[in-house]
């Protein structure tokens, strides 16, 4: 079948456009926030992604942004200039909006407050938002990011990727957006660059939703990862695109023995209609610092193009936590280096405390519907020596501009596939002991049945598991 007749390609394929340029740069820091809306009353157009969005077309596709409780009219409505605010592009409103923010504090908890920001461009460092507030941008409204140099508060990232290449760098790389402890928290319609590090770094926080965004950053700007759930619950990811120089979503939960002693795991993560393109990371990470564990995340409708990396499940001996319950599907690859891996061994500790017994668990991976075109290599699963990755399912995947010579290359894995081209490896097909756990009454069937009969029996069984996980 020619590609262009394929269905699920065409299907794919029409659900992503690349957005318009937008224009903003927002830099702040959420501490112990609830209810939280950051927005803008223009919709920022997508194309065919934002119109599709659950809430505002009720028989489109799936949503998960209900989430997100919407709040009341805020009691109190201001703007930044009356704090003194100028939108010139040259004048500092740090002052500003700490000073606006102080005042929002004081109707915490009594109705909320909105804090508008006229059309301008407004530079500013870093600021704390506070509980049940609105921060809403007019249009033509940008918010520009300060380079002095102090942590977190950089936008123009620039200045901090020169100096982590050049080893100079005396301070940690802020993220552009970082929310902790924070709950019922809407991202949407806005434009994110340059980001000195993560660019959305929701952690230990729950009901957020980060629907239409665009974030942007040079494809070699280092570890300008887009959006980064991290130890947080209920989480959707919409209707997004992302050009960056490192993963475009990645599911976090801690690092090392910090993570595993805090022991919050990222569970029920959603993204969806999402698609971008990093030359060096993956389009989909799960990982590498998931100390925390991770359980209950779908991955659906991604489309990943001139990529490291399509899929990615990240880990290495000292994390331990666990990586379960995991399933992708309706996955779009074009010119992507290796569309699926599984990697162990990066070596990165955040001290000489970590152990090297602790080893994590992964199990439970679903992986299907999935198209790669012009791929550079074929799947890399690596699992860990004395923790194997376990009931790795993959059911309808096509991979192709591979040489016939190219082989998967896997390792410490074990699983089901159905409908996978080019064959996988024999681990992926090994199936007996698998099937003798899931089906007891495999382990009759040896005994009493025909072997024709037992093999056939095998082959529906795989393709139950793959159908039903």
């Amino acid at each position: 079948m020619m590609e262009g007749e394929n269905p699920l390609a065409n299907a794919i394929r029409a659900t992503f456009t690349r957005p318009s340029w937008g224009f903003l740069l927002l830099i702040f820091t959420g501490l112990a926030v609830l209810s939280i809306h950051i927005t803008r009353n223009t919709i920022f157009q997508l194309g065919p992604i934002s119109s599709q969005a659950g809430l505002e077309r009720p028989r489109g596709p799936p949503s998960c942004s209900g989430l997100f409780e919407a709040p009341p009219p805020r009691k109190v409505v201001k703007s930044i200039s009356e704090f003194g605010g100028v939108g010139d592009g040259r004048t500092s409103n740090t002052a500003a909006f700490r000073r606006a923010m102080e005042y929002m504090e004081k109707f915490r908890g009594t109705g909320g407050t909105q804090l508008n920001v006229p059309k301008g461009r407004w530079l500013t460092g870093s600021f704390n938002l506070t509980s049940d507030f609105t921060l809403f941008l007019e249009d033509g409204a940008v918010i520009l990011g300060s380079q002095v140099i102090m942590a977190t508060i950089d936008g123009q990232g620039k200045m901090w990727w020169d100096l982590w290449w050049n080893k100079t760098l005396e301070y940690t790389r802020g993220h552009l957006v970082e929310l902790i402890n924070s709950h019922n928290i809407l991202i949407t319609n806005l434009t994110f660059r340059n980001s000195p590090f993560w660019t959305i770094h929701p952690v230990y926080s729950s009901n957020v939703v980060i629907k239409n965004m665009t974030i942007l950053a040079p494809l070699h700007a280092p570890n300008t990862d887009g959006i980064d759930p991290d130890s947080s619950t209920d989480v959707c990811i919409e209707d997004c695109y992302i050009e960056s120089g490192d993963d475009l979503v990645a599911v976090k939960s801690g690092w090392d023995h910090y993570g595993i002693r805090m022991a919050r795991p990222s569970v029920n993560i959603t993204v969806r209609r999402v698609s971008g393109t990093t030359p060096t990371c993956s389009g989909i990470g799960i990982g590498s610092e998931m100390s925390g564990g991770i359980r209950n995340v779908l991955v659906e409708n991604l489309y990943v193009r001139d990529s490291a990396a399509g899929v990615r499940i990240k880990t290495d001996k000292g994390r331990g936590g666990y990586i379960t319950n995991i399933t992708m599907r309706n996955i779009m690859m074009e010119r992507v280096k290796v569309p699926i891996r599984f990697s162990r061994g990066a070596d990165d500790h955040p001290d000489e405390q970590w152990d090297s017994k602790a080893l994590p668990k992964v199990k439970g991976i679903s992986i299907s519907n999935v198209i790669s075109v012009d791929s550079r290599k074929a799947p890399l699963l690596q699992g860990i020596d004395g923790a194997p990755f376990e009931d790795i399912c993959m059911k309808n995947v096509s991979i192709s501009g591979l040489s016939p010579s190219v082989k998967w290359n896997c390792e410490f894995v074990s699983g089901f596939s159905d409908g996978v081209s080019p064959v996988p490896c024999f681990e992926l097909q090994k199936m007996a002991h698998h099937l003798g756990v899931h089906i007891p009454e495999l382990q009759w069937s040896l005994k009493f049945r025909p072997y024709s009969m037992v093999v056939k029996y095998m082959e529906k069984s795989i393709q139950f598991l793959c159908r039903h996980r």
